[in-house]
């Protein structure tokens, strides 16, 4: 066997398919079967496609419903969950705060422009009826942002998966979806990024099976008077959280993975008992470049 990899950009992101097979033509065809799944969930629930149905659901808000397929559905029932979960942290509807910040000028918004979107943040307003999914209020909008690499990896692995691949794993980004070890057996080998270098690791983690993923302040930021702003967003106040540096999470799959990452850097210091409390592996990276590790008492 060999190891094939096949990278394309999608989400924004540089992405990888890498597959361990004895064919290198069935290899290319499976990579690019699964990358088509990966683009297919960006350009169904992407904020940035104007025919998505994220976008279709915020162009009518305040007036009508949008009618919404199975999958989309159970996509909103799992963010229901997490919301839940949560406290109310993972909030999607908590995208419109992206309107007051700009991480390329690297300009503070104002407090009053912060407190007139948080009138707009509020998913348990979110009205449901049958298939139909509508939002109360001009202005509000759902943003997948928070889960939609992570839904896309586990997808690709799905459609891998059922083409009986066994050995190999989806990457995007950094969220990465294991379809299973290397063909003698040995885990993957999977990189942890330093959150203050890029060229650098902080970690090396074993994994093969689950999935892991890493959320920081690092991916978009600006520094302002000594002090590092970044686009992790708390959905009660509109200003970035500062507490971790980042938090990786090893997880059954990318979508839990992922997610629980995200709550875990707007729970601040209550971050590692809530992780502790959904049975995870996690490694977390403090302000002080401090490592807290924690392994799974089952495992992913």
């Amino acid at each position: 066997m060999f190891i094939h990899s096949h990278f394309f950009e999608a989400m924004a992101s540089r992405c990888e398919i890498r597959l361990a097979t004895g064919d290198e033509f069935a290899a290319r065809a499976l990579a690019q079967c699964a990358a088509d799944e990966v683009r297919r969930i960006e350009a169904k629930y992407s904020r940035y496609e104007a025919g998505s149905v994220v976008s279709r659901i915020n162009a009518v808000a305040g007036h009508d419903w949008v009618t919404c397929d199975d999958e989309t559905l159970a996509l909103l029932d799992f963010v229901d969950t997490l919301f839940d979960t949560s406290d109310g942290l993972f909030d999607i509807t908590s995208g419109v705060f992206r309107r007051a910040w700009n991480f390329r000028q690297g300009l503070l918004p104002s407090q009053e422009t912060l407190q007139g979107l948080c009138q707009l943040v509020d998913w348990r307003s979110v009205q449901r009826q049958g298939q139909c999914v509508r939002l109360p209020r001009v202005g509000m909008e759902l943003d997948f942002g928070g889960f939609g690499k992570e839904y896309a990896a586990d997808c690709a692995a799905k459609v891998l998966l059922g083409r009986s691949v066994r050995y190999g794993y989806v990457n995007l980004a950094g969220d990465i979806r294991v379809l299973g070890p290397q063909p003698k057996g040995q885990p993957w080998a999977i990189g942890i990024q330093d959150p203050r270098d890029s060229k650098s690791l902080i970690a090396s983690i074993a994994v093969s099976s689950g999935a892991i993923a890493t959320s920081g302040d690092y991916e978009r930021y600006f520094e302002w008077d000594g002090r590092r702003y970044c686009h992790i967003l708390h959905p009660r106040s509109g200003w970035p959280v500062s507490y971790w540096r980042s938090v990786s999470v090893q997880a059954a799959s990318a979508l839990q993975a992922g997610s629980l990452a995200t709550v875990a850097m707007l729970k601040e210091a209550q971050a590692l008992a809530f992780l502790a409390q959904q049975n995870v592996s996690y490694l977390a990276v403090d302000q002080q470049g401090c490592l807290h590790h924690k392994e799974a008492t089952d495992g992913p």
